[in-house]
This record gives structure tokens, C-alpha cells and sequence, in this order.
């Protein structure tokens, strides 16, 4: 139940400090809809809203319901006018009985498909060169065998603070290099399993919990990010204008779609937020235009198109990560993302 009520907070919250923005209907949007099992608050949105994280702008909020804000499967939601405003409500409210509903706190539908995110939460890093390459390294397993995993005890070198027991481990993967300035902004940390430190020493002694990945001699250990991330976001465009760019995709993809997690060239210190809404322009092609009278063969580049959307949800100093929302056109690498207008 405590997840349930922080889950009510952080919605309540929305409704008050969302700026304040034009709600428009989505052309051909129905009256009435039933929610479904797999649905989110961001699905649902997108069916009545233009701009889907704009929901809580028209939600009904009926103070004669405990946590007013969770929708679950099999409610109907409705779009009336209350007082003049246009408003979503739910209309298993207004047919109340003394009847209790039994729901779980894991009943309610979530903002977003935090399934596709969670993998993503605690395990991809961005560091460093410095850090990983002062990390803790493994040195050996205590057997022969030259690729570990789960159940393997390994030998690490490197450990400065023995009351750190959790770690993660990772191997260094491509440098992020912003495509304006040539900045380093870091270094991909490839997850690859955890470990808990068993003993103390150089080498100390770590057992391996968690593979996810090979792992091997030279791999490094960091210790667990600790950082907690919401139970719900908290869905707003920023408050100011920004431009960054898609410059890494996971899984190794060459055309960028829903629910891909993508890499932005900015972070903390451009002030880049955790549930920040940003629009996705597809670049505009460059072609040679032979109708020009300033040159034979002149090249243009066409206009940038809105390609779709994305949903920050973790920051590093100078890098993000986010999901994209919605693609209604094919995303690629150095595309670039914007706050929506």
C-alpha cells in the first residue's frame, strides 16, 4: 500500500505543476474507452490528447473516491464537459455502491511500459574515462576457466573501500562524443553481472550473483548506483527551450522506433530532468536541386519533420537516457529532439 500512495502523490503532484499548455483532441478520438490490461496512462493519452503527457490537464479528479488517480482495466473512461471545460472522467465513479473493490497496489496501470525501462534503470552507465579505468578490476577466478558467470568466485584488484559489498560489473565500451563541440561526454560501462565482495584484501574475493553477459579478466567493478528512481513520472515538456541530439541507440538498431532507449548529448548541466517530454525531428535529407539559378546542382537540405516523441527517464551529468514514446516516422542516429510547442 505504500507504493500505492506514493504512486497517488506523484499524480496529484502533475496536476498541479504542469505548465500550462493548449490541450487539443486528437482527430477521430472516441467518447468512451475501456481500459485494458497493458494499457498506460501515456497509451490512453494518445488516443484522446495530440500532446498524450497533457492527460492530467483534462482528467477529472472526484475527491469522493480514494486515490482518484489510479485507473485500472475494465474502468470506462468518458470525455464530458464539467463547468464549461472539457474533461476525462471515469465514470465507474459516478455509479458508486457500498461495495468495497478489492485491487492490489500492482492493479493500477502505470504512466508508461515501465517493463521496457526497467532493465535500464540501474544497469547502463555512462562514466568517465577516469572512473572506469581506476575501477576495481577482476585479476582471476579461482578455477581455470577463462569466461565467468553466475556462481564463479573472481579475484579482484583495485578495492579501495572494503564496507562496499554490492558491485556491478562492466566492460568499456564506445566513447560519447558530442557532434557540435567534439566534447568527450563519456564512456559507455557495458553491463555485464553483479557481484557481492566476499572478502576483503588485494586481490579481494567477489562471487558472482548475476550474468548477463561474459564476463572476463580485466572487467571492471563499480559499485551499485543507489540512486531511486520514481514509481511514476512525472510526464512535462521543459520550461525552457532545447535542442539535443540522438547519438547512441541500444540493440544495436539502424532504424529508431517505440520504446527504443536512446542516447541524448545532454544531461544534468543543460538541466535536462527525469519524465521530460521532448519532440523527435527526422533531419532533413540534403539533395541536389538542378532547377537552382544560383549554382548548377545546388545542394539543399529540407526542412526537419516531427518524427515522433521521447520520454527522459535517467540523467548523467552530460548525457541522458530516454524511451521513445512515439514514432510516426522512422528515427535514426543524430536525429534530434526538442521541447515541444
Amino acid at each position: 500500500m505504500k507504493t500505492l500512495a506514493i504512486c497517488s502523490l506523484f499524480l496529484a503532484l502533475m496536476l498541479i505543476t504542469l505548465p500550462v499548455q493548449s490541450v487539443e483532441l486528437k482527430d477521430g478520438h472516441p467518447t468512451v474507452y475501456i481500459v485494458k490490461k497493458g494499457d498506460t496512462l501515456w497509451d490512453i493519452s494518445a488516443i484522446f490528447l495530440d500532446k498524450p503527457w497533457l492527460w492530467p490537464e483534462i482528467w477529472h479528479v472526484n475527491p469522493q473516491v480514494d486515490n482518484p488517480h489510479l485507473i485500472y482495466p475494465g474502468d470506462e473512461l468518458k470525455l464530458v464537459y464539467i463547468d464549461g471545460k472539457l474533461r476525462l472522467v471515469r465514470t465507474n465513479d459516478e455509479k458508486l455502491s457500498p461495495q468495497v473493490r478489492v485491487l492490489s497496489e500492482g492493479d493500477a496501470i502505470p504512466t508508461i511500459a515501465l517493463d521496457v525501462i526497467r532493465p535500464f534503470l540501474y544497469s547502463p552507465r555512462v562514466v568517465t574515462d577516469e572512473e572506469m579505468n581506476t575501477a576495481p578490476y577482476i585479476l582471476a577466478a579461482d578455477s581455470q576457466r577463462l569466461i565467468y558467470a553466475e556462481g564463479s568466485k573472481l579475484y579482484i584488484r583495485g578495492v579501495t573501500d572494503s564496507s562496499l559489498k554490492g558491485y556491478s560489473l562492466f566492460r568499456k565500451g564506445d566513447p560519447y562524443i558530442d557532434p557540435e563541440t567534439g566534447e568527450l561526454l563519456g564512456i559507455e560501462a557495458i553491463h555485464l553481472g553483479s557481484g557481492t565482495m566476499t572478502r576483503g584484501g588485494d586481490p579481494a574475493t567477489m562471487m558472482v550473483t548475476e550474468s548477463v553477459q561474459e564476463i572476463l579478466s580485466g572487467d571492471r567493478a563499480l559499485p551499485f548506483d543507489d540512486k531511486v528512481f520514481p514509481p511514476v513520472f512525472m510526464l512535462r515538456p521543459p520550461n525552457f527551450d532545447i535542442t539535443t541530439y540522438l547519438i547512441s541507440v541500444y540493440n544495436g538498431v539502424t532504424q529508431i522506433g517505440t520504446y527504443d532507449v536512446v542516447i541524448l548529448n545532454k544531461g544534468e548541466r543543460d538541466s535536462l530532468e527525469v519524465g521530460h517530454v521532448l519532440t523527435i525531428l527526422q533531419s532533413g535529407r540534403v539533395i541536389k536541386d538542378p532547377h537552382s539559378a544560383n549554382a548548377k546542382n545546388e545542394m539543399v537540405t529540407l526542412p526537419s519533420e516531427v518524427a515522433g516523441s521521447l520520454m527522459v527517464f535517467r540523467t548523467f551529468e552530460k548525457t541522458s537516457l530516454a524511451l521513445v514514446m512515439r514514432s510516426n516516422r522512422p528515427i535514426h542516429v543524430m536525429d534530434t529532439a526538442v521541447t515541444p510547442q
